[in-house]
């Protein structure tokens, strides 16, 4: 029998997933007026803010860890989540508790009512966790608030708070509702730079760079760019991750530990490290203790996570979900692991480039298990397997992830590997399946 406060907590969330996750309202209104009504509690603290097309929960992480390691304590605000919706919001990188999600949902609900009777809109789901996360970060309290923007920025909820910090991700192509190309992409993204804030942006296409730049001259502010002002400036392969020489904005640390595989990981750390820097004012060289300290305790379950069981292959899990993403996958395994062949997992929302990511992805696998993964957007895995079949790969169709990875997984010994990817979704399904913990 579930204790009490089980119960409250699965009451909690379903009224929050009634809000349905995947319904979006393109403005700021109702979060703007939820915050004056609780009276601005994401301006107690300073915040970073990120944005891009891939590698924000990760860079969001890394930040965390640092300053972490500085003896600042983070709230950290990320999306999706893999199993559990706490994943999202973390203080000092441990999920918030869920007697903390109960009372401040219940906290928020005359605020709720209020708005709604104001709105035209009722709030979203998206909405009322960044909401959750403002009170829940100044209840803790923290140092500074970390927040990945869910999609876009100019008119994302996180885009409320007055962050002295933008960072920007590579941005590619991937929700068509932000734009047919890159450069309108990142006009949605660069409406998170606010005025005299530091920004940090990783190495972008040129079109992306000149639009970030329109947006950091409009506001007065300050930007530095991978490639010229920081960067990797050496990587080299190590067990369980990579080993690092860091440049960043002001001074070099070498013998950086990062438990993560990818050279795409490798600049999401320099990244990471120059908008802590850059938090900081670009004040002075940071402790190259410190930085060790803090990238060598990163994790980001669900990018690039290998699991390794007793006299089983291993299991590679994945959450790309767009072209750029899965051509990050795709480089990974072919240079940084010797399997002797991959059995794949793949299921994919329907929205996606499906085509375009296959055509990436299957040069690299022996064999293909395609599903759907537990969404109204999941596109049919009958449309994956065409695509497969097309392609010259072999195929086999399975009713969800959790058949599918046990079919895969049968299909690999020692020397090979289970490869789950397409979708956060699939991925959080996986874990699920291989019993392990919420993220």
């Amino acid at each position: 029998m579930p204790a009490p406060d089980d119960d409250a907590y699965d009451d909690a969330v379903q009224r929050l997933f009634a809000r349905e996750p995947t319904r979006m309202v393109p403005d700021l209104e109702r979060i703007t007026l939820l915050c004056d009504l609780l009276d601005r509690p994401e301006c107690d603290y300073p915040a970073i803010q990120i944005t891009g097309t891939n590698g924000k929960t990760t860079t969001a992480r890394m930040v965390t860890c640092l300053l972490g390691a500085l003896g600042l304590t983070a709230g950290t605000y990320t999306s999706p989540h893999l199993q559990d919706v706490r994943e999202r919001i973390r203080i000092a990188s441990e999920p918030i508790s869920r007697d903390d999600v109960v009372y401040q949902l219940e906290y928020l609900e005359p605020f709720l009512a209020e708005v709604e009777k104001r709105c035209r809109e009722t709030v979203t789901f998206f909405e009322l966790l960044t909401a959750l996360a403002f009170t829940a970060f100044a209840d803790a309290p923290v140092d500074v608030g970390v927040f990945e923007v869910g999609m876009g920025g100019r008119w994302d909820a996180t885009n409320v708070v007055d962050s002295q910090v933008a960072v920007f991700t590579r941005v590619a192509l991937d929700h068509p509702e932000l734009g047919a190309t890159v450069a309108a992409v990142a006009d949605e993204k660069a409406g998170i730079v606010k005025e005299g804030a530091m920004v940090v942006s990783a190495a972008q296409a040129p079109d992306a760079m000149r639009v970030i730049e329109r947006a950091v001259a409009a506001n007065a502010a300050r930007l530095v760019v991978a490639g010229r002002d920081f960067g990797v400036a050496e990587r080299r392969l190590a067990v369980g991750g990579q080993q690092l020489r860091l440049r960043g904005v002001t001074g070099e640390v070498a013998d950086v530990y990062l438990p993560l595989h990818g050279a795409h990981q490798a600049d999401n750390a320099a990244v990471a490290l120059a908008a802590v820097e850059g938090f900081l004012g670009f004040k002075g060289e940071l402790d190259p203790e410190i930085v060790r300290t803090g990238f060598a305790a990163v994790a980001s379950p669900g990018r690039l996570e290998v699991v390794r069981r007793n006299g089983a292959a291993p299991v590679v899990l994945d959450g790309a979900h767009n072209p750029a993403g899965m051509a990050s996958l795709a480089a990974t395994l072919r240079d940084e692991f010797a399997f002797r062949s991959r059995v794949v997992v793949v299921g994919m929302l329907g929205d996606k480039n499906v085509e375009a990511m296959l055509a990436t992805l299957l040069p690299l696998a022996d064999h293909v298990v395609v599903t759907q993964p537990a969404s109204a957007r999941a596109a049919p895995a009958d449309r994956l397997a065409k695509a497969v079949r097309a392609a010259g790969r072999s195929v086999e169709v399975a009713g969800d992830v959790a058949e599918a990875l046990e079919l895969a997984c049968g299909l690999a010994s020692p020397p090979d590997a289970v490869v789950v990817t397409g979708s956060l979704y699939t991925v959080g399904a996986a874990r699920d399946a291989l019993g392990l913990p919420a993220a």
